[in-house]
């Protein structure tokens, strides 16, 4: 399995998608959203490399996660690494939600170039898309952070070949 590079981890989250999550925050973000809250996350020589096997044995320990989270940073700048550790958390049972600053529209154009971005969407089952935009910030949005991001259920919207929103 391909390492990763991250910038850390949440061992639970309720705030990263439905449930009980296991957030795993990537380094390197090519989207720099001004008045992003993880800035630390941009810079892709950052952060640490972490073999896969090691966040798959802290997720293993968890009996109440209901899924795993890969935000970011960018997790489309990683996907061969991370569609490998998503096919690991799918087979546990777990479902996985993905953060992304490119829009669906884009990822499903990177995914007819791109086997890993094809792959990483295969297996997520919740996409929120979208850059972080500062003056669409609102708090009281959930498991996003400005109006202009979509919460999408993936494998409808990669059926229809386009955005299908998800009311959770």
């Amino acid at each position: 399995m391909k390492k990763l590079r991250i910038s850390g981890t949440v061992p639970e989250s309720i705030v990263d998608g439905p449930g009980i999550r296991y957030t795993v925050f990537v380094q390197g973000c090519p989207h720099h959203c001004e008045g992003c809250h993880n800035p630390q996350t941009h810079d892709f020589d950052g952060g640490k490399e972490i073999e896969q096997e090691r966040i798959l044995n802290e997720i293993k320990k968890n009996p109440l996660l209901s899924g795993v989270t890969f935000s970011g940073g960018e997790p489309f700048c990683q996907p061969e690494a991370l569609a490998e550790l998503g096919e690991e958390i799918k087979k546990m049972g777990l479902n996985l939600v993905c953060y992304s600053g490119f829009t669906f529209e884009e990822l499903y154009a990177m995914a007819e170039k791109d086997a890993g971005v094809h792959s990483l969407l295969s297996l997520t089952d919740i996409l929120i898309d979208g850059k972080f935009v500062l003056a669409e910030k609102s708090l009281m949005l959930k498991f996003r952070g400005s109006k202009n991001q979509r919460i999408l259920d993936l494998p409808a919207s990669l059926k229809a070949g386009k955005a299908m929103i998800m009311e959770l």
